[in-house]
């Protein structure tokens, strides 16, 4: 049975992209696949992740990534959501910005003025192209997610070195509620062992620069 959904953002994740990654090694993960990648539209898109959703065991953890993260913090409000154990939100866009170049994205601005229902951590690059570190901040308050602090890690994507990157495994299992484990960073070589405290507002790990 399904134990986590990855739903990628704007033209979905190519293959060498993490949540890419994370599907050929995860065969309880499922991606969450649009009709039309490049043209996003809340109301298809919202449809078919929750189709996933009810096809799933409850409990499910999301792993979002950029305009994906919009689309999870759509659910807020909805019987779906209840299917929802975690969502792990990475690199999300700035909905706003993104709408000048992609005007249906305009369509998903509204979804990031609820809190979740659920569980959710919030990981931020402090030179993501597509989002400021303070709208970061900003969408972490409203949406009541830990702010985990990535550093300068870009867009979280393969133009910024995020090929394998297994530290998202580990801080979906803090969603879990399972023991953290060890990884090995996709740069750099060094292990790690973290774990994901959800009651507090803000997680830092500085060695952890990836970018």
């Amino acid at each position: 049975m399904t134990e986590t959904l990855i739903v990628p953002g704007l033209n979905g994740s190519p293959a060498g992209h993490w949540q890419r990654h994370w599907l050929e090694i995860d065969p309880q993960a499922v991606l969450v696949e649009q009709e039309d990648w490049a043209r996003p539209v809340l109301v298809d898109w919202l449809h078919q992740l929750e189709a996933a959703l009810m096809a799933s065991r409850p409990g499910v953890i999301l792993v979002a990534h950029s305009l994906g993260c919009a689309l999870v913090a759509a659910l807020a409000g909805r019987p779906a959501a209840s299917h929802v154990g975690g969502a792990l939100l990475v690199a999300p866009a700035d909905v706003a910005s993104l709408s000048q170049t992609v005007p249906t994205a305009a369509s998903f601005a509204q979804s990031a003025q609820a809190r979740l229902p659920f569980a959710s951590i919030l990981v931020a690059s402090r030179n993501d192209p597509y989002m400021r570190f303070e709208g970061a901040e900003r969408c972490a308050a409203t949406w009541g997610s830990a702010l985990y602090d990535l550093g300068a890690a870009g867009h979280v994507n393969i133009a910024s070195g995020f090929g394998p990157w297994p530290d998202a495994l580990t801080l979906a299992d803090g969603l879990r509620g399972r023991p953290a484990r060890q990884t090995r960073l996709a740069r750099g070589g060094a292990s790690h062992t973290f774990g994901v405290r959800l009651g507090a507002p803000r997680l830092h790990d500085s060695g952890l620069g990836l970018g």
